[in-house]
């Protein structure tokens, strides 16, 4: 009766197994290891450091045996390592003083302390593959959108935690746009930035502020991206008010700018709607640098761009004077966006101070070059004064 209540049990063990195999998708094979392990250390507590420990477990079979391993002796001193001759052969009929037996242990007999090593350890290994699974799911969505429901708002921070399947992460209030304002069971998107797996804890980033949420955000509204035809080169973003994003399109006959705009700007739209009206500049790209510059100042008209260092990425951009205040934007953000956008320092003039440096310039050489003459004049006077004193001593000498 016994025997068949112990099989019980096992076989039970091997269930439980299945079940969490099943619904936490948590491999069997792993769990056995922990489970494995847990005993071990269980035992080896119980037994006075005794390791000398044999499991088997084998889930086909539905087979779950522990052994431990103790010296026949005829006095015992250490009853972890040690075990009597009579009771030795109740497990090995060919015992005798000296020989090793293995004592098959009842996992009801460990103790409370071993149980609840035994409960940590498995506890933990679970906790252990959910945090790996978790990371494996992030992991594959690094630098995507994803989608979440707002589950709670720190009222401390400021800080948004969001649902997203079973796991939370936090949006945290330096990543969310500054005009934008949560409530309980919103939906939001969020864009991952970082994921990493740390010795306790899985860290999630995720923003609302990052440049690649506009870039995939444009990826889901506009199939010409999606498919390849039209290629994002850059985009450039000061969250909550402006961003400027390249496009170039690798078939002549695709407008890479209209693509991205949409019938009647519906595409674009929705991206705005989806950033809470932030402005955004459509710019096409171009290999010609002078022109991809003149371009990412937009809404400005330029003049002339002059590459003044390519070393240092630097130039002069010339524009009229009724274009320099848009061409710098508001306290600079739009030379700022175009310099971001191109990775080129700017330096925007207008027509008239280039004009006006032109004629100072001028006026420079001009200066510079009647000063020369003046000395030269000079010069030729000492050098005619001299010769003529020469004259006169030779003059004299006669």
């Amino acid at each position: 009766m016994a025997k068949g209540k112990a099989k019980k049990e096992e076989e039970s063990i091997f269930d439980a197994l299945a079940l969490l195999e099943k619904e936490m998708n948590i491999p069997s094979d792993y769990m056995i290891e922990k489970i494995s392990n847990a005993i071990r250390i269980a035992l080896k507590k119980s037994n006075n450091g005794n390791d000398d420990i044999q499991i088997r477990i084998e889930p086909d079979k539905k087979i779950f045996s522990v052994f431990i391993r103790k010296t026949v002796v005829e006095e015992v001193k250490d009853s972890g390592r040690e075990v009597l001759l009579d009771v030795a052969l109740q497990y090995d009929p060919f015992a005798e003083i000296g020989s090793v037996v293995a004592i098959k242990q009842d996992p009801k007999q460990f103790g409370r302390i071993a149980a609840q090593t035994a409960k940590h350890i498995i506890h933990q290994g679970i906790r252990d593959v959910e945090k790996g699974q978790v990371a494996e799911e992030f992991q594959s969505r690094h630098q995507e959108l994803v989608t979440g429901t707002v589950d709670r708002i720190v009222p401390d921070t400021g800080d948004v935690v969001i649902k997203i399947g079973d796991h939370d992460v936090v949006l945290t209030k330096n990543e969310q746009v500054g005009n934008e304002h949560f409530r309980v069971g919103d939906l939001i998107k969020v864009y991952v930035v970082d994921v990493k797996v740390g010795d306790r804890a899985l860290r999630t980033t995720v923003s609302r502020t990052h440049p690649g949420m506009v870039k995939r955000l444009f990826e889901m509204e506009v199939p010409e991206i999606f498919d390849g035809t039209v290629v994002v080169k850059s985009v450039s973003r000061e969250a909550g008010s402006r961003t400027k994003i390249a496009v170039w399109s690798n078939d002549e006959n695709v407008d890479p700018v209209g693509a991205c705009i949409g019938p009647r700007g519906s595409r674009v739209t929705k991206i705005v709607d989806e950033l809470g009206g932030e402005k955004i500049d459509i710019i096409k790209y171009s290999d010609d640098l002078s022109e991809y510059i003149a371009k990412a100042l937009s809404p400005a008209d330029v003049s002339s761009v002059e590459i003044i260092d390519e070393a240092t990425r630097s130039c002069r951009v010339t524009v009229p004077a009724s274009q320099l205040s848009l061409a710098i934007g508001n306290k600079g953000q739009n030379a700022r966006l175009a310099a971001r956008l191109t990775g080129w320092k700017i330096d925007i003039r207008s027509e008239e101070e280039m004009l006006a440096e032109s004629a100072e310039q001028e006026d420079e050489d001009e200066i510079l070059f009647d000063d020369e003459t003046e000395q030269e004049d000079d010069l030729q006077a000492e050098e005619t004064e001299a010769g003529d004193e020469e004259s006169t001593e030779e003059d004299t000498e006669e």
